[in-house]
């Protein structure tokens, strides 16, 4: 049917892709979605890691404001993470910070 193509298929070509390389080196960016106050857990940001890590005990500022905190839990899918890498869709408590 298509006589004139001489490229790869569309199979082909989608095998070929590479998968990127997740930038776990560089600092830690995480921009929020949404933040919620859950009774019994306390303020809980969600959104994606786009490049580092994130793990419960480490300290993280959040922008512009600069307030600085420490991550007491990591979760996604309600299930607790040991660390968040970049790609993934977390939700993480935070110690002290209230929603207004």
């Amino acid at each position: 049917n298509l006589d004139w193509y001489k490229g790869p298929t569309l199979l082909e070509a989608l095998d070929q892709v590479q998968e990127p390389k997740r930038p776990t080196d560089k600092p830690l960016r995480l921009p929020l979605q949404d933040v919620y106050k859950i009774g019994g857990i306390g303020t809980v940001p969600v959104g994606r890691v786009e490049t580092g890590v994130l793990k419960p005990g480490m300290v993280v500022t959040f922008g512009p404001t600069g307030l600085t905190t420490e991550v007491k839990s990591v979760e996604m899918h309600h299930e607790a993470l040991p660390e968040a890498l970049p790609g993934d869709n977390v939700g993480f408590n935070v110690k002290n910070v209230a929603v207004k």
